[in-house]
């Protein structure tokens, strides 16, 4: 078992700043040349401080606010439209990039694309939904309308 620190979410795994223990080919083949991760070391505790307080001041800063943008984001549909061939297939799918700036430009906030999570592919036009971890306790489902662009 290797001890690293968490540098990015990782789903399952925690969240910026976590010290976690995993198996040694994971940390070494994925975490680290990834980037998600860095070797845990005693100097690495200074590291460890600085994470967290930047991720903090990323965060929305309370469970109300939170509460607040998940009633926003979950009141209506998010219109994105994306390029369709015969049948409303669509050229490639929907990318969490994508999602993000579509509630972006519907005047609904800014979110972090790492904190949005598609359970199945979108690869067709019609009415499809993600999830958004906005709080460590709290996540939002948005209602993601996807049309074909002309």
């Amino acid at each position: 078992m290797a001890k690293v620190i968490l540098t990015h979410e990782v789903s399952g795994l925690g969240t910026p700043g976590d010290v976690v223990e995993v198996k040694n080919g994971y940390a070494r083949n994925y975490l680290v040349p990834q980037g998600f991760a860095t070797p845990w070391t005693r100097g690495g505790e200074k590291q460890v401080e600085q994470i967290k307080a930047a991720r903090a001041a990323r965060e929305l800063h309370s469970l109300e606010d939170a509460q607040a943008l998940k009633a926003k984001l979950e009141s209506g549909k998010v219109r994105l439209a994306v390029k369709a061939g015969l049948g409303g297939r669509l050229f490639g799918s929907v990318k969490v990039a994508d999602v993000a700036a579509a509630v972006a430009a519907a005047g609904l906030g800014d979110l972090d694309k790492r904190k949005i999570q598609i359970t199945t592919p979108i690869k067709a036009v019609g009415d499809h939904e993600a999830t958004v971890r906005l709080h460590d306790e709290l996540s939002a489902t948005i209602t993601l309308q996807v049309v074909a662009a002309k």
